[in-house]
């Protein structure tokens, strides 16, 4: 039975998409009389491995939730001292985030210690198994990792599978992305313009989230390069932070003659104005090229969006195509056939109908209940 958590991962002061799942999920088992906190990192990247502007939220500290900074993930000495603490406190259950090989000795080697005590069951919420972007010595980091914990929880098929290719046996979970229900509430899209200061007449495709060589932003400037989409009142929206050169995507606008047809906001988009981009889209588009799941079609999710994702990793298990959006290859003339059909058939009304309904799947409860399959699981093993 548990009646104590410890997540370890990111959160408060730490910001993005991980840290806010992080906090929800706390505050979920909170809601049920569970005592739960975070332990979070006082250094989570060393800043030349950090391809961002700054690792932190500059918005106040989430309420009634117990966070607090006590690893730092490149002394080995602080990782000895973390995981002896835990494994005293004897929690019943430590969910340890795992995104990044990097993260593997310091994650690995504090869940090595907690097992000692012979009671903390040890699950890994496992965002990806294998990186999207691949470095020498992957595998073994991550390898180390798998050989420490008790069970397995993925959001999309592909983890698992990826999970599998590590331990075969060990207990695990699927279950989806959860919707980000924290954004705050769906706007008019005139008020969400308005606010944003963009062209009230004007229709606007959403490019969201950190922008990053295998998201694909360069499949999308070329699809809406494509002059049957100049028929129609419709700009591409970019809102999120360059985390690779932002150059190629500047010259990709340039060569398609996209300067006035392209509104880039490129910087961290907080997350009181989550809702302000959201509103104000059609549709929002994701032309990964590689993909686990996203947090980005669960925000999508929440705002009633249609959606337009590619037909890689988890993003298709969640997005029927043709009832709330696209399936498409990652394929920039595929991309733009997806595109003139929602514009030229007005499919908006429709998609957002059966958006409402596709959305009961993804609940936080869920997610909770997947937790407690997999840690009874583990707990028969162990005993």
């Amino acid at each position: 039975m548990i009646k104590t958590i410890k997540i370890i991962g990111p959160a408060y002061p730490y910001r993005g998409g991980i840290a806010t799942f992080n906090e929800r999920l706390a505050q979920e088992f909170s809601s049920m009389g569970l005592d739960v906190d975070i332990e979070t990192f006082v250094i989570q990247y060393p800043s030349f491995l950090f391809p961002g502007k700054t690792q932190y939220s500059g918005k106040p500290a989430p309420e009634s939730l117990k966070i607090k900074r006590t690893i730092d993930s490149v002394n080995p000495l602080n990782w000895l001292k973390v995981g002896r603490r835990i494994g005293k406190e004897k929690p019943d259950l430590v969910i340890i985030r795992y995104w990044l090989p990097f993260l593997a000795p310091c994650l690995g080697t504090i869940a090595s210690l907690i097992r000692r005590n012979k009671h903390t069951i040890i699950i890994c919420l496992a965002d990806n198994v294998i990186p999207h972007e691949h470095r020498p010595g992957d595998h073994l980091l991550t390898n180390y990792f798998m050989q420490r914990i008790d069970g397995l929880i993925a959001m999309s098929q592909s983890v698992l599978r990826d999970g599998n290719s590590f331990r075969k046996n060990l207990p695990q979970g699927f279950c989806p992305h959860p919707i980000f229900d924290n954004y705050g509430e769906r706007l008019s899209p005139e008020v969400a313009k308005q606010k944003l200061k963009l062209e009230i007449n004007t229709r606007y495709l959403l490019f969201f989230g950190f922008i990053r060589d295998y998201k694909g932003l360069d499949l999308l400037i070329n699809a809406f390069a494509d002059e049957r989409l100049r028929k129609f009142p419709v700009k591409l929206l970019v809102a999120g932070e360059y985390y690779s050169s932002p150059e190629p995507y500047l010259k990709l606008i340039k060569d398609n003659n996209l300067e006035n047809l392209a509104e880039l906001r490129t910087d961290f988009i907080p997350d009181d104005e989550v809702n302000l981009y959201f509103s104000a889209a059609d549709l929002v588009v994701q032309p990964y090229k590689s993909a686990t799941q996203s947090g980005v079609t669960q925000i999508g999710y929440h705002f009633n969006k249609p959606m337009l994702v590619t037909h890689v990793g988890g993003l298709s298990e969640i997005i029927p195509d043709g009832k709330i959006g696209y399936v498409v290859e990652p394929d920039s003339l595929d991309i733009a056939n997806a595109l003139v059909d929602f514009y030229e058939n007005d499919r908006i009304a429709e998609f957002e109908a059966n958006v409402v309904e596709e959305k009961k799947k993804f609940s936080w409860a869920n997610m909770v209940q997947t937790f407690i399959a997999v840690f009874n699981q583990a707990k028969d093993i162990a005993d």
